[in-house]
């Protein structure tokens, strides 16, 4: 059995995907399996996909449903112990693996860890901006505002799906968000402090370039507050920050003319403030 299985889920980018799977491919560490969850796609993705040997397997959903059913559905296929998941518009180091799996190794309480990355946008390497920087431990407080843990970046162990169920298929964006919550309030997560993946972005095709996101965070806040166990300060501090999104995301669909929407938003505060 392999010791890590990496899932890489795909649609409609031929020519992104072997770059990421030769990527996975050049790694040091050799003890894995590679599975390619292909999501419906219709741009002659299989074929490209075909011409990367016999060293991957594909999984091939019959149609568009979704990043989290196509993550859940190599998930399930999976037969690693580890996990680990490259959206396919990034790109693995040839060390990732190796250094990440020594970390994990070194740090036997940690079930969840992630890496530094290279941003690039656009082909031009940049900095990310200091409210996106990592941090290892206890980072749920953190992960409330924005997304903290990139899936590209993660490794971990698969009874953490097993115990906390695996990504919301109702969710179609902020899908990482919501498991990272479900997660790091209940884990540390480890920190490789060296940047191990390139995260590509800018292209259109992006669902952090799509406006509304925050609604479907704003769910994600909503399920962890039904979490009966969730801690009381993890608790208070969730309902902030569900209060803080909902009335920015109501300004936005005021602007845009959504006006039952954003009603609905302002109403859902005043419900949140009065709980």
């Amino acid at each position: 059995m392999p010791l890590v299985s990496v899932i890489i889920p795909t649609y409609n980018r031929a020519s992104w995907v072997t770059e990421a799977v030769v990527s996975v491919l050049a790694q040091t560490c050799r003890d894995f399996e590679l599975l390619v969850v292909d999501d419906g796609s219709t741009d002659g993705t299989l074929a490209a996909l075909a011409r990367c040997g016999g060293e991957i397997r594909v999984l091939r959903s019959p149609r568009r449903r979704g990043v989290s059913a196509a993550r859940n559905l190599g998930i399930a296929a999976a037969r690693g112990e580890w996990l680990a998941f490259l959206d396919s518009d990034d790109l693995w180091l040839p060390e990732k693996l190796a250094r990440q799996m020594a970390f994990m190794e070194a740090h036997p309480g940690l079930l969840l860890s992630q890496t530094e990355e290279i941003w690039v946008r656009r082909g031009v390497r940049v900095n990310p901006p200091l409210t996106h920087r990592k941090e290892g431990g206890r980072i749920f407080l953190r992960s409330l505002e924005r997304c903290l843990v990139s899936p590209s970046a993660v490794l971990l162990h698969r009874r953490l799906f097993k115990d906390h169920g695996g990504f919301d298929e109702d969710l179609p964006a902020a899908e990482d968000y919501d498991l990272w919550l479900r997660l790091s309030w209940r884990h540390e997560v480890g920190l490789v402090p060296e940047p191990l993946i390139i995260k590509r972005g800018g292209h259109p095709d992006q669902l952090s370039r799509q406006w509304g996101l925050d609604r479907w965070r704003i769910r994600a806040l909503q399920k962890i507050l039904t979490e009966p166990e969730l801690l009381e300060p993890y608790r208070r501090a969730a309902r902030r920050m569900l209060e803080q999104k909902c009335a920015v995301y109501a300004l936005g669909c005021e602007k845009r003319g959504k006006l039952a929407e954003a009603r609905a938003y302002r109403q859902l505060v005043c419900d949140t403030q009065a709980a």
